[in-house]
Protein backbone atom coordinates (compact mmCIF):
# COMPACT_ATOMS: atom_id res chain seq x y z
CA UNK A 1 0.00 0.00 0.00
CA UNK A 2 1.70 3.33 -1.16
CA UNK A 3 0.10 6.64 0.55
CA UNK A 4 0.88 9.33 -0.53
CA UNK A 5 0.95 13.11 1.75
CA UNK A 6 1.74 16.56 -0.59
CA UNK A 7 0.91 20.37 0.66
CA UNK A 8 -0.18 21.47 -3.06
CA UNK A 9 -0.14 25.07 -1.80
CA UNK A 10 -3.28 25.31 -3.78
CA UNK A 11 -5.49 22.82 -5.37
CA UNK A 12 -6.35 24.97 -8.17
CA UNK A 13 -2.86 26.69 -8.87
CA UNK A 14 -1.31 23.68 -8.79
CA UNK A 15 -4.09 21.62 -11.32
CA UNK A 16 -2.22 23.53 -13.73
CA UNK A 17 1.12 22.41 -13.09
CA UNK A 18 0.22 18.79 -14.34
CA UNK A 19 -0.78 17.44 -10.76
CA UNK A 20 -3.37 14.61 -11.69
CA UNK A 21 -0.63 13.66 -14.69
CA UNK A 22 1.79 13.61 -11.79
CA UNK A 23 -0.68 11.62 -9.67
CA UNK A 24 -1.28 9.26 -11.97
CA UNK A 25 2.41 8.22 -12.58
CA UNK A 26 3.33 7.78 -8.97
CA UNK A 27 0.01 5.92 -8.88
CA UNK A 28 -0.57 5.89 -5.04
CA UNK A 29 -3.50 3.95 -3.29
CA UNK A 30 -3.98 6.54 -0.60
CA UNK A 31 -3.32 10.62 -1.52
CA UNK A 32 -3.88 12.85 1.27
CA UNK A 33 -3.30 16.46 0.36
CA UNK A 34 -2.86 19.63 2.46
CA UNK A 35 -3.42 23.52 1.51
CA UNK A 36 -5.74 23.04 -0.77
CA UNK A 37 -7.00 26.51 -0.55
CA UNK A 38 -10.67 25.40 -1.78
CA UNK A 39 -13.66 24.74 -1.11
CA UNK A 40 -15.51 21.70 -1.09
CA UNK A 41 -17.45 21.85 -4.53
CA UNK A 42 -14.15 23.28 -5.61
CA UNK A 43 -11.52 20.55 -4.70
CA UNK A 44 -13.67 18.24 -6.16
CA UNK A 45 -13.76 19.74 -9.50
CA UNK A 46 -9.90 19.93 -9.66
CA UNK A 47 -9.77 16.34 -8.48
CA UNK A 48 -12.32 15.31 -11.21
CA UNK A 49 -9.63 13.40 -13.51
CA UNK A 50 -8.35 10.95 -10.75
CA UNK A 51 -10.99 8.56 -11.58
CA UNK A 52 -9.73 5.63 -9.51
CA UNK A 53 -10.02 7.41 -6.09
CA UNK A 54 -13.17 8.43 -3.73
CA UNK A 55 -12.88 12.00 -2.36
CA UNK A 56 -13.26 13.48 0.70
CA UNK A 57 -12.33 17.09 1.75
CA UNK A 58 -12.22 19.31 4.56
CA UNK A 59 -12.48 22.52 3.98
CA UNK A 60 -11.84 26.10 6.37
CA UNK A 61 -15.18 28.07 7.03
CA UNK A 62 -12.30 30.86 5.66
CA UNK A 63 -12.26 30.77 1.73
CA UNK A 64 -9.52 30.19 -0.02
CA UNK A 65 -7.45 29.00 3.31
CA UNK A 66 -5.60 25.87 4.86
CA UNK A 67 -7.99 22.55 3.93
CA UNK A 68 -7.51 19.39 2.96
CA UNK A 69 -8.42 16.28 0.92
CA UNK A 70 -8.09 12.95 1.14
CA UNK A 71 -8.46 10.08 -1.89
CA UNK A 72 -8.71 6.45 -1.68
CA UNK A 73 -8.57 4.07 -3.97
CA UNK A 74 -10.43 1.57 -1.27
CA UNK A 75 -13.16 3.14 0.13
CA UNK A 76 -12.68 3.39 3.94
CA UNK A 77 -14.80 2.20 6.36
CA UNK A 78 -15.83 6.16 7.59
CA UNK A 79 -14.10 9.47 7.16
CA UNK A 80 -14.35 12.13 9.67
CA UNK A 81 -13.01 15.23 10.01
CA UNK A 82 -11.61 17.94 12.42
CA UNK A 83 -10.23 16.81 16.08
CA UNK A 84 -13.99 17.84 18.01
CA UNK A 85 -11.92 21.05 19.60
CA UNK A 86 -14.20 23.74 18.31
CA UNK A 87 -11.40 26.34 19.43
CA UNK A 88 -9.63 24.26 16.04
CA UNK A 89 -11.62 22.77 13.94
CA UNK A 90 -13.37 26.21 11.78
CA UNK A 91 -9.66 25.12 9.64
CA UNK A 92 -10.46 22.24 7.70
CA UNK A 93 -7.01 20.63 8.79
CA UNK A 94 -8.17 17.23 9.79
CA UNK A 95 -9.23 13.89 8.06
CA UNK A 96 -9.73 11.04 9.80
CA UNK A 97 -10.22 7.66 6.99
CA UNK A 98 -10.51 4.21 9.60
CA UNK A 99 -9.48 1.44 7.76
CA UNK A 100 -10.23 -2.01 9.38
CA UNK A 101 -6.48 -2.17 10.67
CA UNK A 102 -5.63 1.30 11.06
CA UNK A 103 -6.45 5.03 11.04
CA UNK A 104 -5.13 7.41 8.25
CA UNK A 105 -4.83 10.63 9.50
CA UNK A 106 -4.30 13.64 7.35
CA UNK A 107 -2.88 16.98 8.91
CA UNK A 108 -2.02 20.33 8.22
CA UNK A 109 -0.67 21.80 10.94
CA UNK A 110 -0.83 25.44 11.79
CA UNK A 111 1.74 27.71 11.17
CA UNK A 112 3.01 29.73 13.84
CA UNK A 113 2.89 33.16 11.82
CA UNK A 114 5.87 35.17 10.62
CA UNK A 115 5.75 37.24 13.49
CA UNK A 116 5.20 34.02 15.30
CA UNK A 117 1.98 35.53 16.33
CA UNK A 118 0.34 32.07 16.73
CA UNK A 119 3.00 30.29 18.81
CA UNK A 120 0.74 29.92 21.54
CA UNK A 121 -2.07 28.80 19.78
CA UNK A 122 0.45 26.56 18.42
CA UNK A 123 1.45 24.80 21.36
CA UNK A 124 -1.76 24.43 22.49
CA UNK A 125 -2.97 22.86 18.78
CA UNK A 126 -0.12 20.59 19.09
CA UNK A 127 -1.37 19.09 22.73
CA UNK A 128 -4.49 18.87 21.70
CA UNK A 129 -3.86 17.13 18.51
CA UNK A 130 -1.75 14.49 19.94
CA UNK A 131 -4.93 13.60 22.65
CA UNK A 132 -6.90 12.72 19.50
CA UNK A 133 -3.75 10.67 18.02
CA UNK A 134 -3.69 8.49 21.61
CA UNK A 135 -7.52 8.29 21.97
CA UNK A 136 -7.55 7.07 17.96
CA UNK A 137 -4.51 4.86 18.85
CA UNK A 138 -6.09 3.13 21.98
CA UNK A 139 -8.48 1.12 19.28
CA UNK A 140 -6.08 0.70 16.98
CA UNK A 141 -2.94 1.27 15.15
CA UNK A 142 -2.26 5.10 13.56
CA UNK A 143 -0.88 6.61 10.37
CA UNK A 144 -0.82 10.72 10.80
CA UNK A 145 0.84 12.08 7.59
CA UNK A 146 1.13 15.79 6.81
CA UNK A 147 2.68 19.29 7.06
CA UNK A 148 3.48 19.65 10.60
CA UNK A 149 5.09 22.25 10.06
CA UNK A 150 8.34 21.99 12.06
CA UNK A 151 11.81 21.07 11.43
CA UNK A 152 12.74 18.95 14.35
CA UNK A 153 16.36 18.27 14.08
CA UNK A 154 19.28 20.72 12.97
CA UNK A 155 19.65 18.30 10.19
CA UNK A 156 15.99 18.81 8.86
CA UNK A 157 16.82 22.54 7.74
CA UNK A 158 19.47 23.94 5.89
CA UNK A 159 20.19 27.01 8.31
CA UNK A 160 19.25 25.68 12.10
CA UNK A 161 21.18 28.37 13.75
CA UNK A 162 19.98 31.70 12.02
CA UNK A 163 16.00 30.53 12.08
CA UNK A 164 16.29 29.02 15.83
CA UNK A 165 13.68 30.49 17.80
CA UNK A 166 13.48 33.21 15.04
CA UNK A 167 11.10 31.35 12.42
CA UNK A 168 8.34 29.73 12.71
CA UNK A 169 8.31 25.80 11.96
CA UNK A 170 12.08 26.29 14.22
CA UNK A 171 11.06 27.40 17.59
CA UNK A 172 11.77 25.44 21.16
CA UNK A 173 8.26 25.53 21.45
CA UNK A 174 7.21 23.54 18.04
CA UNK A 175 10.41 21.29 18.44
CA UNK A 176 8.87 20.43 22.03
CA UNK A 177 5.70 19.77 20.29
CA UNK A 178 7.42 17.12 17.92
CA UNK A 179 9.17 15.98 20.68
CA UNK A 180 5.86 15.36 22.73
CA UNK A 181 4.75 13.51 19.33
CA UNK A 182 7.70 11.13 19.43
CA UNK A 183 8.17 10.66 23.51
CA UNK A 184 4.31 9.31 23.03
CA UNK A 185 5.44 6.25 21.04
CA UNK A 186 4.71 8.01 17.61
CA UNK A 187 8.01 7.01 15.15
CA UNK A 188 8.99 9.62 12.77
CA UNK A 189 8.89 6.90 9.91
CA UNK A 190 11.55 8.74 7.58
CA UNK A 191 14.28 9.79 10.10
CA UNK A 192 14.23 6.10 11.61
CA UNK A 193 14.77 4.29 8.45
CA UNK A 194 17.24 7.64 7.22
CA UNK A 195 18.92 8.51 10.54
CA UNK A 196 21.44 10.91 8.50
CA UNK A 197 20.18 11.85 5.39
CA UNK A 198 20.03 14.87 4.85
CA UNK A 199 16.35 15.60 2.84
CA UNK A 200 13.85 18.37 2.83
CA UNK A 201 10.31 18.75 1.49
CA UNK A 202 9.74 22.02 1.63
CA UNK A 203 11.72 25.17 -0.23
CA UNK A 204 10.59 29.09 -0.04
CA UNK A 205 9.44 30.56 -3.53
CA UNK A 206 12.03 33.42 -2.45
CA UNK A 207 16.12 33.05 -2.97
CA UNK A 208 16.31 30.55 -5.52
CA UNK A 209 16.10 28.46 -2.46
CA UNK A 210 15.04 25.18 -4.45
CA UNK A 211 17.70 25.54 -7.02
CA UNK A 212 20.00 26.27 -4.37
CA UNK A 213 18.38 23.18 -2.29
CA UNK A 214 18.05 25.52 1.02
CA UNK A 215 15.16 23.37 2.44
CA UNK A 216 13.20 22.43 5.67
CA UNK A 217 11.90 18.83 6.04
CA UNK A 218 8.71 19.69 7.64
CA UNK A 219 6.11 16.72 6.26
CA UNK A 220 6.25 13.50 8.12
CA UNK A 221 4.38 9.69 8.58
CA UNK A 222 4.16 9.55 11.88
CA UNK A 223 3.26 6.20 12.72
CA UNK A 224 2.38 3.85 15.42
CA UNK A 225 4.95 1.61 16.77
CA UNK A 226 3.66 -1.44 16.16
CA UNK A 227 3.12 -0.42 12.37
CA UNK A 228 7.36 -0.02 11.79
CA UNK A 229 7.84 -3.27 10.87
CA UNK A 230 5.37 -3.36 8.14
CA UNK A 231 7.05 -0.39 6.29
CA UNK A 232 8.72 -1.05 2.84
CA UNK A 233 9.99 2.12 2.43
CA UNK A 234 9.36 6.10 3.02
CA UNK A 235 10.20 8.27 0.28
CA UNK A 236 10.83 12.17 -0.38
CA UNK A 237 9.98 12.97 -4.10
CA UNK A 238 12.18 15.79 -4.30
CA UNK A 239 12.26 16.14 -8.21
CA UNK A 240 8.63 16.42 -8.12
CA UNK A 241 7.33 20.12 -8.76
CA UNK A 242 4.21 22.06 -8.44
CA UNK A 243 4.28 23.06 -4.88
CA UNK A 244 6.53 24.84 -2.66
CA UNK A 245 6.27 21.22 -0.76
CA UNK A 246 7.03 18.19 -2.50
CA UNK A 247 5.33 14.54 -1.78
CA UNK A 248 6.69 12.23 0.48
CA UNK A 249 5.74 8.68 0.39
CA UNK A 250 4.73 5.60 2.88
CA UNK A 251 5.05 2.00 1.21
CA UNK A 252 3.38 -0.21 4.03
CA UNK A 253 2.37 -3.97 3.80
CA UNK A 254 -0.84 -3.46 5.53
Amino acid sequence: MLILSWNVNGIRAIAKKGFSETIDKINPDVLCIQETKAQEHETEKELEDLKDYVAFSNSAEKKGYSSTALLSKRHPVSVKNDMGVPEHDAEGRIQCAEYDDFFLVNVYVPNSGQQLDRLDYRKTWDADFLKYLKNLEASKPVIACGDFNVAHRPIDLKNDKSNYNKTAGYTQVEIDGMDNFLNSGFVDSFRKLHPDEVAYTYWSYRFKSRERNVGWRIDYFLISPQLMDKVESVRIFSDVYGSDHCPIGLEINL
